[in-house]
């Protein structure tokens, strides 16, 4: 079983049935980290250059083959981070970075056989934010990243230039404690355990032929 498998509760996450005020029992404090705003933005970037490094298996045969690029990890790194205030539109800046995408390359050399190395891209950023009103906590700006490419070719020794797909969404967030209405604590259900049903059908077919 879990939430969403043959698990009968009106406190386990799913679509809300009848009153949602019902089962109501409590006001909570919790930790989380609150979006103030976010944005997105998704591009086709060409003859990106990767140097690739970790080469695995190590001394490949070369020349390479390029096969694939993927993002390795859904946070880029910021670097640069400027942050201007505007003041025609209050609560708004202009928040220009730098996000970094580690990247993991698949090749083949010229003996065929199949390695990975990693690398990195970096996207510059010029967008416009609202970022929250002056307070003691600060905010930050997040990233979250993804790149994909089957484009590409050898160019260099340890390099390949590459057309990919890369989407990258700006945060603005910070640590608070948030008051919340709640149902009280989720009960877990039991894991239903995966097994082949090897007679499944099998089982189900009548003892005789219909007649």
């Amino acid at each position: 079983m879990s939430f969403f498998c043959n698990f009968q509760s009106d406190r386990c996450p799913g679509p809300i049935n009848g009153n949602p005020l019902n089962g109501l029992c409590e006001k909570v404090c919790i930790e989380a980290q609150k979006v103030f705003d976010a944005c997105m933005q998704q591009s086709q970037l060409t003859d990106i250059v990767l140097n690739i490094s970790n080469l695995t298996p190590a001394n490949p045969t070369y020349p390479l083959t390029f096969i694939s690029a993927k993002s390795t990890t859904q946070t880029g790194v910021i670097s640069n981070l400027l942050i201007e205030p505007l003041s025609e539109r209050p609560h708004s800046a202009r928040v220009k970075c730098d996000v970094t995408i580690p990247v993991s390359v698949a090749y083949t050399d010229a003996n065929g056989v199949e390695g990975v190395a990693t690398s990195s891209i970096t996207v510059s950023k010029d967008v416009i934010l609202n970022i929250p009103s002056a307070s003691i906590m600060p905010y930050s700006v997040n990233s979250v990243v993804s790149l994909v490419s089957t484009l590409g070719r050898y160019t260099a020794e340890n390099q390949f230039t590459i057309d990919c797909c890369v989407s990258i969404i700006l945060k603005i967030v910070m640590e608070v404690e948030l008051l919340i209405p709640s149902y009280g604590y989720t009960p877990i259900p039991p894991c239903q355990e995966y097994t082949e049903e090897v007679c499944a059908g099998f089982f189900e077919l009548p003892m005789y032929p219909e007649q």
